[in-house]
């Protein structure tokens, strides 16, 4: 009898280890196919190397089948990849500024990023929400989110800024959602009040942030730190490729220092 329990133990066990794979294999094949689609440029798919997308959204528990957020797309890198994992199975907003009809950086990035979203089919399912810097905005329907997901944003909106998207995340999400961090990292012993405008961030005052309103840190990880970046160029954050704002000066010194480092930060409310 004790015999037959353990074979029947071990056939369950060896079922689920197997079910368990496949499950994990097929989210795997979802991003796969997303990341080596050939709607994605050369150009974006070599900056893979610095971004990790695949190890970053797994990171942060990314499944086809969540509603995502995405906080100000841009020019929809992260886009390219999570529109067509979640098409058909799950739901992403791009919550972005909105387009108020003048000619400036926000107008204009919005409509370069509804001009993206009108190129190609693969893109028909992402709804776009509004996200104003500093004001309350609804990034999706309250209490609804998987997962939201800010990728190099939390310099541009200042202090207020970040706090104020803390919080609107928060209600976004549904209880036990994530929300995951990846930004540009300033070293602690520098100056966040001297260096503000460097484009790096000091990783404790955004766990401070985001632990105010309301968030748990659930996990942090190394997968986009970068140890050949001291975080003290000439022109900032945008020193590094891809901006390379110093252009030809000292050009192949930055290439090698590659893109800056990021902390990646998993958040669950």
């Amino acid at each position: 009898m004790n015999s037959i329990k353990k074979i029947l133990s071990v056939s369950v066990l060896s079922t689920t280890l197997l079910l368990t794979g496949c499950m994990t294999t097929d989210n795997s094949v979802e991003l796969d196919n997303a990341i080596s689609s050939n709607h994605r440029s050369a150009a974006n798919k070599a900056r893979d190397e610095f971004r990790h997308p695949k190890q970053t959204l797994e990171f942060f528990g990314f499944q086809p089948d969540m509603t995502v957020v995405e906080l100000t797309p841009g020019g929809g890198w992260y886009t390219e990849i999570l529109a067509p994992a979640l098409k058909g199975s799950g739901n992403l907003y791009g919550a972005h500024y909105p387009d108020t009809g003048e000619d400036n950086y926000y107008s204009n990035s919005r409509k370069s990023l509804v001009k993206m979203l009108a190129s190609n089919p693969i893109y028909s399912e992402v709804v776009l929400t509004d996200f104003v810097p500093k004001k309350e905005s609804e990034l999706a329907p309250k209490g609804t989110a998987d997962l939201v997901l800010t990728f190099r944003n939390l310099h541009n909106w200042g202090e207020e800024g970040m706090q104020q998207m803390f919080k609107d995340a928060y209600t976004a999400l549904k209880s036990g959602g994530v929300l995951g961090v990846v930004e540009h990292r300033m070293p602690a012993s520098q100056s966040w009040k001297e260096n503000m405008k460097s484009g790096y961030v000091p990783e404790a005052l955004v766990i401070d942030y985001a632990k105010a309103a309301g968030f748990k840190l659930a996990a942090s990880s190394d997968i986009n730190a970068n140890p050949k970046d001291t975080a003290d160029h000439p022109r900032g954050v945008w020193t590094l490729p891809p901006s390379l704002a110093l252009k030809e000066q000292d050009k192949e010194k930055y290439l090698a220092i590659g893109e800056s480092d990021r902390m990646t930060l998993k958040f669950v409310k």
